[in-house]
C-alpha cells in the first residue's frame, strides 16, 4: 500500500522508530480498519474548530516525534465535552510536554500540535497486536485488551500470514471468548468484524515488513452487527533491510 510506504519512509528519514498517531490512523484507514473520526490541530483555536467538526466529546493527544508514551508525558486528555474544555486541554498538553522535555533534558518538538479524535463509546476491550521474532518472523496476538492484558495475559498467537479460520480459532482459545459469545444476558459481540480487523492487520504486516511491533489497544468490539473500532494504535518500525 503506497500510502503506508510513504509514511514509513518519512518516519525513517526523520530518524523515528515509530509513526505518529495520525499517521498510524492513516495507515489503518488505508487498510479498511475501522477507526474513530480524527484530525490534527496546531493551535487552540484550530483544536476547537476541528473538535466541533468531529463532534463532542473528543480526545486530545500530543503529536510529537519526541514523545512515544503520551500518557507518561501528560499528553492525553479524554472525554472533552465542549469548546472550553478543549481549549484548556490543548494548553495543558503543550505545557505538560514542555515540562516532560525539561525533565528528560530534551527540547520537545511541539510543531505538530495535537491529535483529535472522537471519544468512542465503550465496547468489549480487545487487543490486536503484532510482534516480530528474529527467528520466526511476525506473529499476531489477540486477547482481552485495555488494562487487563498485562494482568490476565489472556492472549493467543499465530504466525502471519494466516487465514480467517485461524483467526476464529485464535479467538476461541481465549478465556475471554465467552464474553464475545455473550454471557449473563449480555448480547454476543461482533466477532466477524473483529476477525476482519485481524485479517487486515495481517495483510498490513505482509505488505510492510518494516513494522516491528504494532498495538491496536484498545480495540472496542460492539454488539453483533455494530462493528469494531480501533481506538488507539501504536506502530514501531525499523528499516526494511533489518526486517527481512
Amino acid at each position: 500500500m503506497k500510502e503506508a510506504q510513504k509514511i514509513f519512509k518519512t518516519a525513517l528519514e526523520e530518524g523515528r522508530t515509530f509513526v505518529l498517531e495520525h499517521e498510524a490512523k492513516d495507515i489503518m484507514k488505508a487498510y479498511g480498519i475501522p477507526i474513530p473520526a480524527y484530525d490534527t490541530a496546531v493551535t487552540a483555536d484550530e483544536a476547537v474548530e476541528k473538535s466541533k467538526a468531529i463532534g463532542f466529546p473528543v480526545v486530545l493527544k500530543i503529536l510529537s516525534k519526541d514523545v512515544l508514551h503520551k500518557s507518561d508525558a501528560g499528553g492525553v486528555k479524554i472525554n472533552l465535552k465542549n469548546e472550553e474544555e478543549v481549549r484548556k486541554a490543548f494548553t495543558e498538553i503543550m505545557d505538560n510536554a514542555k515540562n516532560y522535555g525539561k525533565e528528560k533534558g530534551i527540547d520537545v518538538d511541539l510543531s505538530r500540535g495535537v491529535f483529535i479524535s472522537d471519544f468512542a463509546d465503550m465496547g468489549t476491550e480487545i487487543i490486536v497486536g503484532v510482534t516480530k521474532d528474529p527467528q520466526f518472523g511476525h506473529a499476531l496476538m489477540a486477547g482481552l485488551g485495555g488494562i487487563f492484558v498485562e494482568v490476565l495475559k489472556d492472549v493467543s498467537f499465530r504466525l502471519i500470514p494466516f487465514t480467517e479460520n485461524d483467526a476464529r480459532e485464535m479467538l476461541k482459545e481465549l478465556k475471554a471468548y465467552k464474553i464475545l459469545e455473550g454471557i449473563r444476558g449480555e448480547p454476543p459481540r461482533d466477532v466477524d468484524s473483529l476477525v476482519n480487523v485481524m485479517l487486515a492487520v495481517s495483510k498490513m504486516i505482509e505488505e510492510n515488513p518494516e513494522i516491528i511491533e504494532l498495538d491496536c489497544n484498545p480495540t472496542f468490539v460492539y454488539e453483533k452487527g455494530k462493528g469494531t473500532l480501533v481506538v488507539d494504535a501504536r506502530i514501531l518500525i525499523g528499516s526494511s533491510e533489518a526486517s527481512h
